[in-house]
């Protein structure tokens, strides 16, 4: 029988209480590599009432300092790249992030005796990860979401990504279109290799619902409610929608975009909810609508499909790989708000087909993104760099 692994996992965003959904995925996997032989210590920065030791779940979690508190802005917003970009302040803690990462990595590698790093995005957790790997000689796997891909085409990812690529043992990507992009710019195989989710957090919901539409995320340019918004003024069957993640990030401009279209009286705007009560949301929608644009895979959809609910998506960036256009859902092309209406409206006018999708899409889900098809993925590279 194989010993156990001992891992410790870089993120730079972690579920800080029961039922918060940041960086959730890091911890399922986590939890789903147990069964495995896998025992995981997972670093993260520290946050605004944040315990420097805590477990989550059965896992151990550590959290450090990096700036002053003021400062701690970085992790858990979802705003560090824009923060980083416009502000020396959030520059200077950015380098007490790295810094602070690096000296607390190497010591709690030390500490468990791991025998891998697994970096969730190459920057920052694979900067850090490439330097416990010269020093400590301990391998390292990096694993790519999004918007950490994103950054490749920057100053910062010349200079940086091609040092991560060649520290790491493995290099993956949580979608297609992520694990191309990121080959072609570190001319390394980057293979694909989703996160899980905890199937038994999203279960199914009626087959028949009322024509009520979903969105769920940070409310930027990227995620694309604007397109949704121009789509809802032109659909004829004039279904509801509610946003999830309102707040998150300045919304005015956005609500009043939704008054000057007509629109504003059919909104609900929510912010951020805990998982559960998100998953009730899925199995009420009639659908949930993903108007974003490069998305690097749209965990959403995949948390939709599983509750029985039909996507309607833009067909961009890694959403692909979660959605089967005409199957378990409707893609089209990015930016195209006249087809985006027209989706809606069939799937508002036919609530049969609406539920054939869902219920397409949740034994889709069910085969590609459990925790278990997932571990089982993982565990295999973990035991390979561990024994390389």
């Amino acid at each position: 029988m194989s010993r156990r692994l001992r891992v410790l996992a870089l993120a730079h965003a972690f579920p800080r209480e029961a039922g918060d959904p940041v960086g959730l995925f890091v911890a399922q996997l986590a939890i789903a590599l147990r069964d495995r032989g896998i025992d995981t210590t997972v670093l993260a920065p520290s946050g605004p009432g944040l315990a420097s030791c805590d477990s989550f779940e059965g896992i151990d979690v550590r959290r450090y300092r990096y700036a002053r508190r003021d400062h701690e802005t970085l992790a858990y917003t979802g705003t560090m790249g824009d923060q980083v970009r416009t502000g020396w302040g959030a520059r200077l803690a950015f380098a007490g992030l790295i810094g602070n990462g690096i000296r607390h990595a190497l010591r709690i590698s030390d500490e468990i005796g791991a025998d891998l790093v697994h970096a969730h995005w190459w920057v920052p957790g694979g900067v850090i990860g490439a330097a416990v790997n010269a020093i400590a000689r301990v391998p390292l796997i990096t694993t790519m979401h999004g918007t950490d891909v994103r950054m490749l085409d920057s100053a910062i990812g010349h200079r940086l990504y091609p040092l991560v690529a060649a520290r790491s043992h493995s290099l993956t990507a949580v979608s297609t279109w992520l694990a191309e992009r990121a080959t072609i710019a570190g001319d390394r195989l980057v293979t694909v290799a989703p996160m899980p989710v905890r199937t038994e957090d999203f279960p199914e919901g009626p087959a028949l619902r009322e024509p009520r539409l979903l969105f769920v995320g940070k409310l930027t340019e990227q995620k694309g409610l604007h397109f949704l918004l121009e789509a809802m003024a032109r659909c004829r069957t004039r279904p509801s929608l509610e946003v999830v993640g309102a707040g998150r990030v300045e919304d005015r401009e956005l609500r009043e975009r939704a008054v000057s279209l007509g629109v504003a009286d059919r909104i609900t705007w929510t912010p951020i909810l805990p998982q559960g009560e998100l998953a009730k949301r899925y199995r009420d929608a009639r659908a949930l609508v993903i108007p974003a644009i490069e998305e690097g895979l749209g965990l959403t959809a995949v948390e939709a499909a599983l509750s029985g609910t039909p996507v309607i998506a833009f067909a961009s960036g890694g959403v692909v790989d979660a959605v089967r256009h005409g199957q378990t859902g409707i893609l089209v092309p990015a930016r195209d708000v006249v087809r985006l209406a027209d989706a809606i409206d069939h799937i508002v006018d036919e609530p049969a087909a609406a539920a054939r999708m869902g219920g397409a899409g949740r034994r889709f889900a069910l085969g590609h993104f459990s925790a278990a098809a997932v571990a089982a993925t993982y565990a295999d590279l973990y035991r390979r760099a561990s024994e390389s």
